[in-house]
């Protein structure tokens, strides 16, 4: 239109020069990123950020260039998995990330604490705009696959990891519970509202197995996972057992040692993005 000003929001009507306004956060000039992967849940207590460091560390272990974004403001666990504890340093670019043992780049807003254990008392938008600042102001060298460690639920942080970075997948931790239909259901409707694509379900704690004998005992019952994400058209990638020996590693920060063949063909379908 000849009268077009460029100001779409005092114009009431359409016509070819209006765009949609994109969200998208610049990523920091100095970054590279390919693949961004969330991983989340409907509620807490699944076991995410184990998940998440697990699948940053099997991808690792593949050649590729990893990076975890703790996303999880008030419940920060993943510099303990990896037994960091500060940044790499900062300039007038941005701010360098923690790296592990195995070169994993990890940022989290308890590597910006005078004290790990002071509770980060911020309001929603507040948290919300820190995870964004992850994205805009750390510098994320040459990463493949940057994982974000979402916080559960649908609130605030989510929505704004969803809107402000270009994730490409989406994959659901959850636990074998009752309320397993309901809950997923939630995080797999908040990924179609956002058209990000869901890849699957993780399970964990799935089962016990006995020291003794073997058997694998079902201490939170039978899962009803099979049912709800054969009605969603979602699979279910893998199934992860209660295992005291993956809670000693990541108290220890020693989660490059775990093994992670349980979650192979979680990264396969990572790989196939």
């Amino acid at each position: 239109m000849s009268s077009c000003n460029g100001n779409c929001s005092s114009c009431g009507s359409d016509c070819a020069d209006r765009k949609a306004e994109s969200l998208i956060a610049s990523l920091n000039p100095k970054s590279s990123v390919k693949k961004v992967i969330a991983v989340v849940s409907g509620k807490g207590g699944v076991g995410k950020s184990t998940v998440s460091s697990m699948l940053a560390v099997a991808m690792a272990r593949e050649g590729k260039r990893v990076g975890i974004l703790d996303a999880d403001i008030t419940g920060p666990s993943v510099p303990t998995a990896f037994g960091v504890q500060e940044c790499q340093g900062a300039n007038e670019d941005g701010l360098y990330p923690a790296l592990s043992r195995g070169g994993i780049q990890v940022m989290s807003i308890n590597l910006l604490l005078d004290d790990p254990a002071d509770p980060v008392v911020w309001r929603g938008p507040v948290i919300a705009g820190a995870v964004k600042q992850f994205w805009t102001d750390v510098i994320w060298e040459d990463v493949d696959y940057l994982f974000v460690d979402m916080p559960p639920g649908t609130g605030d942080v989510p929505l704004t990891v969803f809107q402000s970075i270009p994730v490409d997948g989406v994959v659901i931790v959850t636990s074998p519970q009752d309320l397993v239909s309901m809950i997923v259901t939630k995080a797999v409707k908040m990924a179609n509202m956002m058209h990000i694509p869901v890849l699957g379900f993780v399970e964990n704690y799935s089962y016990l197995c006995c020291p003794d004998c073997g058997k694998k005992i079902h201490v939170f019952g039978e899962s009803h996972l099979d049912e709800t994400a054969a009605s969603l058209g979602i699979p279910v990638l893998a199934r992860l057992p209660i295992d005291p020996e993956v809670a000693k590693v990541y108290d220890n920060g020693l989660m490059e040692t775990v093994d992670t063949a349980a979650v192979s063909p979680v990264i396969d379908a990572i790989r196939s993005l």
